[in-house]
């Protein structure tokens, strides 16, 4: 035969994008957020980042060459991406080597040792972080440094979670513009939409899952919060969405294409679940906030989701 076919497994159509430009977007949409963190938190946020991506990209480097004996996969980029998101989720005063700690933890085991990119089901920042706040939780929960904001000792959250009626005392511009307390990534709301936007019009995502997890948390909020009456029933929603690592958890790590379900449908059913477990948490779980739990929890039931919500076979009834 002067043809030869050959027969694999699926996808059999592929898309012009490859892993590395998919990276590159996510790390430049993920700039203004850091350039408003930088401004707002000094300096140290640029240190801090810095010492989580050198970390995630030798570790990834050192795994493949000498433990997995395969060449390394450090120019896809992914480590980059996951050593700013790591640092997104950490406080600016945190020490150098918990830094490094954690980049280990989401790089070893939240990715290398299920195989590398596409094959992790846990999304490895998060893997991190959850690791280095059960292990380190006064370090994780230490918002001392240089935030100008009349709530710095703690997080907007956490002030709110035992002291609800401070809702309606709070202004929203600053929130929604980087004045408020929190992990380096979580400070400016109009930042980390910015790069969603640009996540979007670069088709990197879709609006399926941050749309899902964000109106699932508005209307949580909303019935929760009509139990107090007047403006804070109001108020409540906009707070949540605004407050903590939401928009970072919405829009920039539960969308993970590999911890992430693959049919539209499934995504809202994953949004509509992180967005529950979130308020749920928050609003009555022992840790102020619930964002980076929710989604390794439904990152659990993703496999679960494709089953259940996978296309049906051409040709079958």
């Amino acid at each position: 035969m002067a043809t030869k076919l050959f027969a694999s497994h699926s996808p059999h159509i592929h898309g012009g994008e490859k892993t590395h430009r998919i990276m590159l977007d996510v790390v430049l949409a993920l700039l203004p957020a850091l350039a408003v963190s930088t401004y707002v938190l000094g300096w140290r946020v640029l240190f801090i980042t810095a010492v989580a991506v050198l970390s995630c990209i030798l570790f990834e480097y050192l795994i493949c060459r000498l433990l997995l004996k395969r060449k390394s996969t450090i120019c896809d980029l992914s480590a980059v991406v996951t050593g700013i998101l790591l640092a997104f989720n950490l406080p600016a005063g945190i020490p150098w080597w918990i830094v490094v700690i954690g980049a280990l933890v989401a790089i070893g085991i939240g990715k290398m040792t299920f195989g590398g990119l596409g094959t992790n089901p846990f999304n490895p920042a998060l893997t991190g972080r959850i690791f280095l706040l059960i292990a380190y939780p006064v370090e994780m929960t230490d918002w001392t440094t240089g935030v100008p904001d009349a709530l710095s000792g703690s997080t907007l959250l956490a002030n709110v979670k035992y002291a609800p009626e401070l809702v309606s005392s709070l202004n929203f511009m600053d929130m929604f513009g980087g004045n408020m307390n929190g992990s380096m990534g979580e400070i400016c709301s109009l930042a980390l939409i910015l790069g969603g936007v640009y996540l979007l019009w670069r088709r990197v995502i879709t609006w399926h899952i941050p749309v899902s997890i964000l109106a699932t948390m508005a209307i949580f909020a909303a019935c929760v919060g009509a139990t107090y009456g007047g403006a804070v029933a109001y108020q409540l929603p906009l707070f949540h969405i605004l407050a903590g690592g939401a928009l970072l958890g919405a829009i920039y790590m539960a969308t993970d294409y590999s911890t992430s379900p693959m049919t539209h449908r499934g995504m809202i059913i994953y949004g509509i679940g992180i967005g529950a477990l979130t308020m749920i948490i928050r609003l009555w779980g022992a840790y102020p906030e619930g964002m980076s739990f929710a989604i390794f929890i439904m990152n659990a039931a993703t496999p679960l989701i494709n089953k259940y919500l996978r296309p049906k076979r051409y040709g079958t009834k």
